[in-house]
This record gives C-alpha cells, sequence and structure tokens, in this order.
C-alpha cells in the first residue's frame, strides 16, 4: 500500500523567517492520522529566510537529519561542535541524554532542507553531532545511504535506529528499483521532479507512506532529486 500525502495536504507554519511544511504532527499542527510512521516522527519541509535560523534550544532523545537542498546551514552545540552544512550534504545529531543546539541560515539566500526524526532504539545515548559531504553525481542513477544504524553501512553517518537514510538522483525516464524486507515502512519524498512509484504519480515535495510494499519500482517523469527513509 503506498498512500499520496500531496504537499499542499501538509501541515503549514509561516513565521516571516520560517515557512515551513509538517508531513507529521508538529508544533501547532496537530492530524491524528500523522502521528509517525514506524519510528519516522518528523518530516519538516523548512524554508530559512537569509540570516535568520533557530536559536539555542534542547533536544533529547532523537535522531535528527538534515539534508540540505539549497543554500547551507550552520550549527552550534553544547558539546562544542561548530559546522556548515551545504546544499546536497547531510548532518546528524544524536540527541542522545540532552544536547543544546542552534542552526541558522547565515547565506545570503533562503536555505531550504528536510529535518528528519527518527525515534531512538532506547534512551540514553551519548548526545553527538556530524556532518558528511554525498556528492550528487555519486547518488545518480542509486540510491546511496546517508544515515544509517545497520552496521554494514560504514560510509553513512551512524544513528541509534533500526532505519537507513537514503537519496538518489534519476534523469527523466529513468527507474531504478528498492527492495523493502518484510515488515518493514518507507517514506519517499521527491524534493525535486515528478515521479511514478509502482504507478502513482508524486509530485515534488509529495510525501509517500508505503507499506506492504515488496518493492518499489520509481521511474522519474522529469529529473528527480529522491530522499527515502526505510525502517522499522
Amino acid at each position: 500500500m503506498i498512500e499520496l500525502r500531496p504537499f499542499q495536504s501538509l501541515g503549514h507554519a509561516q513565521h516571516g523567517w520560517l515557512n515551513a511544511r509538517h508531513h507529521f504532527s508538529f508544533a501547532e499542527y496537530h492530524d491524528p492520522k500523522r502521528l509517525h510512521w514506524g519510528a519516522l516522527r518528523v518530516w519538516n519541509d523548512d524554508e530559512i529566510a537569509a540570516d535568520s535560523g533557530f536559536p539555542t534550544h534542547p533536544h533529547r532523545d532523537m535522531e535528527i537529519i538534515t539534508y540540505v537542498r539549497q543554500g547551507a546551514i550552520s550549527h552550534s552545540d553544547s558539546l562544542g561542535n561548530h559546522g556548515r552544512t551545504v546544499a546536497g550534504d547531510v548532518q546528524v545529531m544524536s540527541a542522545g541524554t540532552g544536547i543544546r543546539h542552534s542552526e541558522f541560515n547565515r547565506e545570503a539566500i533562503t536555505s531550504t532542507l528536510f529535518q528528519i526524526w527518527i525515534m531512538p532504539d532506547q534512551h540514553g545515548h551519548a548526545p553527538s553531532w556530524g556532518t558528511r559531504s554525498f556528492p550528487k553525481g555519486e547518488r545518480a542513477g542509486q540510491f546511496v545511504v546517508l544515515a544509517s544504524g545497520h552496521a554494514g553501512d560504514a560510509e553513512a553517518l551512524p544513528i541509534h535506529a533500526d532505519a537507513r537514510v537514503l537519496a538518489a538522483t534519476l534523469l527523466a525516464g529513468h527507474s531504478l528499483e528498492f527492495a523493502l524486507g518484510a515488515g518493514r515502512k518507507a517514506y519517499l519524498v521527491p524534493a525535486s521532479g515528478v515521479i511514478e512509484v509502482n504507478g502513482l504519480r508524486a509530485n515534488a515535495r509529495d510525501g509517500l507512506a508505503v507499506t506492504d510494499e515488496q518493492l518499489l519500482r520509481i521511474t522519474a517523469l522529469e529529473d528527480s532529486e529522491l530522499v527515502l527513509v526505510d525502517l522499522a
């Protein structure tokens, strides 16, 4: 089963400096049918105005993956980490027993990103942060694992969850397949472009909630960029 969640149906918050769409209940947006998808708790589609951002605030017991689509985000946290993650790259913050951080767009343009929160396998992990470059050329026509809680994904940023975050780029007319293990779910969002998944059409920034599907056949109707979470 694949449920299409059109971009315009997502929760919406407009704060001036932040224009956000929520795939799942978040802050003032509450939909009892969209509380989470397995361990996937948050997928926010954020547009952050230049020279603005999130001031220092706390998190605890959550794996937070940031996928930057345009511009860059500058991070600072209570562990002493500082970093700038640019478009196409990824940062992971394991909040664990507690961390305070800020995220700012120090760029001259609006920065856009996906913030993906996954519930950890257990509470009490030590907090951590990391960032890594994932060149889009390496994702052409195939999924590359960006963040993972699986031991075999040595090149991915580590998270404390039975989940993987993957990305791919597809040229118009090209296809790829993704196999889901028994009993697993997926959540797929085309960051750009238009795709067809097992015959179902999805536009840029729509969500696709997948369950009870053994194989996803994804065809790009336009040049497309895909982000997918595979989880229990």
